[in-house]
């Protein structure tokens, strides 16, 4: 997987924390139907958006794909526009609280995500998360092309959090990941706790734990107890 400058982020003190915690935007900080069909619905695309995001949750299209499409509704629309817009897209409750309660218990917080960057940086830079990945837009001038500069998959996904905490020198047994959704199952398969948040029924088959609600502070009981065993 081809490392983003913009997203991968150095931690001065990897010594500082004791843990990692990957969470999910689609489906999991932005309720169902995510990001990408409210965004389309700004852009004007939602009906295209909806029934291409069914079809990957029915595996009927990959996410390249649907990334194709989607990238054509961004043409020629600002860095600026999109960012200043996703200050009005639709959000669990908890979020600033939960990441804050992370930090404070030494457990670093990353947006491991099939989203598109800019919504990654976006969140990021609002709530406090360390890093963010997700498939690229390609942008001239400040300006979307409509084109995609890189695909991004579940398995990239996985491969982005796992190589980012060995690079703070963290195994998989010490990290947690939240999620709701197929994209989430390799990473799920993968590490020490998983919890599946206002999930699909594949996504509670794979998780360690499961917890619905309309806030993300639902998910710190969960990740308190796992805390405990891994400081």
């Amino acid at each position: 997987m081809r490392e983003n400058r913009d997203g991968w982020k150095a931690v001065s003190d990897p010594s500082a924390w004791v843990g990692m915690v990957f969470v999910d935007i689609d489906g999991t900080l932005v309720p169902a139907p995510g990001s990408a069909v409210h965004v389309a619905r700004y852009l004007g695309t939602e009906e295209e958006m909806a029934k291409a995001e069914a079809a990957y949750a029915a595996g009927q299209l990959t996410n390249p794909e649907i990334a194709a499409v989607d990238a054509l509704a961004w043409a020629d629309r600002t860095e600026r526009e999109i960012d200043d817009w996703l200050t009005q897209l639709p959000l669990v409750d908890g979020i600033a609280e939960t990441v804050q309660w992370c930090r404070a218990h030494r457990l670093l917080p990353v947006l491991a995500t099939l989203a598109w960057q800019p919504i990654g940086k976006h969140l990021g830079k609002r709530f406090g998360f360390a890093a963010y990945c997700g498939p690229e837009l390609e942008i001239l001038d400040g300006y979307f092309t409509g084109r995609v500069r890189a695909t991004f998959d579940e398995f990239d996904k996985r491969d982005f959090a796992l190589r980012y905490a060995e690079n703070l020198g963290f195994g998989p047994s010490q990290c947690a990941a939240i999620g709701d959704s197929r994209s989430d199952l390799p990473l799920f398969d993968e590490v020490g706790l998983s919890v599946a948040f206002n999930a699909d029924q594949q996504a509670r088959d794979r998780a360690s734990t499961t917890v619905d609600g309309g806030d993300l502070r639902a998910v710190t009981p969960l990740l308190a107890d796992w805390h405990q065993r891994i400081r």
